[in-house]
């Protein structure tokens, strides 16, 4: 993150970029899915980890640092466009002139999607002159990197097209970014309708931070282009789910969403501090001390020893979860000509154990006023996403957190049938999956499309080893395939790994044309 006084992001970018902002069109960061929607799988730490291990030997063999006209900035590059040319990405390194010396940006697409349409992905690579740059900002370029490679290994191909971007020079003034923004014409600045940025997500003494999209804050620089306020609602909902709070922080120019924004492309992010110092209030909310979030903020031992794993591990979960979530589309429901919907405000037909497979033995689905339940994590919530009644897997609180949830396998739901007409469809509905760290992969939420030929999953949400709180969702799914056609829809919660505490709710089901 580049040091400089603390001013207004309109000021400042405006110096910066000499192109003439261009509007980014209308706000379309939430999307349609496709056929099926995938949840975002967990990324590795100890994967991320590496990549910090190879930039840091990067630094040391190259005089202790990886900045801007330096050997080592050029190796670190070329260790981030290998890794990502071996996974299958189309990768370009531009390369732009400051201060005298050549810097270099690369830029890595993702093959197939909307390009007219692109979720970008970025962080800054440089580190300044005193030393390695691990925290600022090898979390965010390690964290991205292993995002990117996830997207690969798992073969993830979004409506959204995906492009990611490592920035260089962003120390000396966001040059890295403000060269690349100013080298797209305004067709393909308007092509980017989204930009995430992530740099310091590892501040040894961690705060949690969103970049204020909406300018819910009321300080600084307002808020940023429309469509900004979804990136943030977004990655509040991740953190939302593990139990983190977060806040608000400014933009405020001393990042590279800054060339962007001034162009109207929306941005968001996550910061966990620079040289600030934490509050007490602060303290309270994420633990730590009142000392600065990071004491090695531009200093030599800004090291591999300078990074909070916790804080590392859950940043890079919320960008794959935000990365995933917009590229398919989540976060708002679509508009069109309602054809179905059901609120669950009334009993309209739903079948429990359709085809008298269902092997849970407790916490079975059933249409309820729900009862919180928690124990440190809310595994139930006491509210539907509407109305008081939801879909839920064991509505009563029970004597225990686990007294009601699923155990012993596999509830389902399904729905009365439904005849869709012809034309583009969109199926959405609010959902949630609850678990503690007893929880593994094996666990789930699934939605299925039921015809005469049988069940297609078109949503499914695994469960993982760690603490989930309940907190709703929106998804979105395609459903154009299966025009003219009569369907049901169900729903299905698995608790498939021993002794996992797993609740799940669904609400709000829609179908709607056009």
């Amino acid at each position: 993150m580049q040091a400089f006084p603390h001013v207004g992001a309109a000021t400042l970018v405006a110096a910066l970029v000499a192109a003439p902002a261009q509007a980014a069109g209308p706000a379309t960061v939430a999307r349609v899915m496709t056929a099926s929607a995938v949840a975002a799988p967990d990324i590795a730490v100890g994967n991320v980890k590496a990549h910090l291990d190879q930039l840091q030997s990067i630094a040391t063999a190259n005089g202790g640092n990886r900045a801007h006209g330096r050997p080592g900035f050029l190796a670190s590059l070329t260790y981030v466009k290998n890794q990502l040319d071996a996974a299958g990405f189309t990768t370009q390194q531009q390369s732009f002139t400051y201060g005298g010396a050549t810097g270099y940006n690369l830029i890595a697409d993702w093959p197939g999607g909307d390009t007219s349409d692109t979720l970008m992905i970025g962080s800054h690579l440089d580190s300044v002159t005193a030393g390695p740059g691990i925290n600022d900002n090898g979390s965010g370029s390690a964290a991205d990197l292993e995002v990117a490679l996830t997207v690969a290994r798992t073969g993830f191909h979004p409506t959204r097209h995906l492009r990611f971007g490592w920035w260089g020079a962003e120390e000396q003034g966001l040059r890295g970014s403000t060269a690349y923004v100013n080298s797209l014409s305004s067709g393909q600045k308007a092509a980017i309708t989204g930009y995430l940025n992530f740099d310091m997500v590892a501040s040894p003494n961690p705060g949690y931070f969103l970049y204020d999209g909406d300018d819910s804050d009321h300080t600084g620089s307002g808020p940023g282009p429309a469509g900004s306020a979804e990136i943030e609602q977004t990655l509040g909902a991740y953190f939302t789910s593990i139990g983190v709070a977060t806040r608000g922080t400014d933009f405020d120019g001393r990042s590279d969403y800054g060339p962007f924004i001034a162009n109207g492309i929306p941005a968001g992010g996550i910061f966990t501090g620079a040289e600030g110092r934490k509050t007490a209030a602060q303290v309270e909310l994420w633990g730590g001390t009142t000392g600065a979030f990071d004491a090695c903020y531009h200093r030599s031992c800004d090291t591999t020893s300078n990074i909070n794993d916790t804080a590392l591990d859950r940043d890079s979960d919320a960008i794959a979860s935000a990365v995933w979530t917009l590229a398919q589309g989540g976060g708002t429901a679509p508009g069109g000509t309602p054809v179905w919907s059901d609120t669950f405000e009334s009993a309209n037909g739903w079948t429990t154990d359709p085809a008298a497979t269902d092997t849970a033995t407790t916490g079975r689905w059933e249409r309820a006023d729900p009862v919180a339940t928690s124990s440190g994590v809310v595994t139930q919530l006491g509210d539907a996403k509407s109305g008081s009644y939801d879909l839920v897997t064991g509505a009563a609180a029970g004597s225990s957190a686990g007294a009601n949830d699923v155990d012993g396998g596999a509830t389902t739901i399904r729905s009365p049938a439904i005849t869709l007409p012809s034309g583009a469809l969109t199926l959405s509905f609010a959902w949630y999956l609850a678990h503690l760290s007893n929880a593994g992969s094996a666990d789930y939420l699934r939605v299925a499309v039921v015809t005469g030929s049988g069940a297609t999953a078109v949503f499914s949400q695994a469960g993982a080893a760690t603490d989930r709180a309940a907190a709703w969702q929106t998804a979105t799914v395609d459903l154009s395939a299966y025009a003219g056609q009569s369907i049901r829809l169900q729903i299905e919660a698995a608790d498939m790994d021993t002794a996992s505490l797993v609740e799940a709710a669904v609400d709000d089901v829609a179908i709607t044309q056009g």
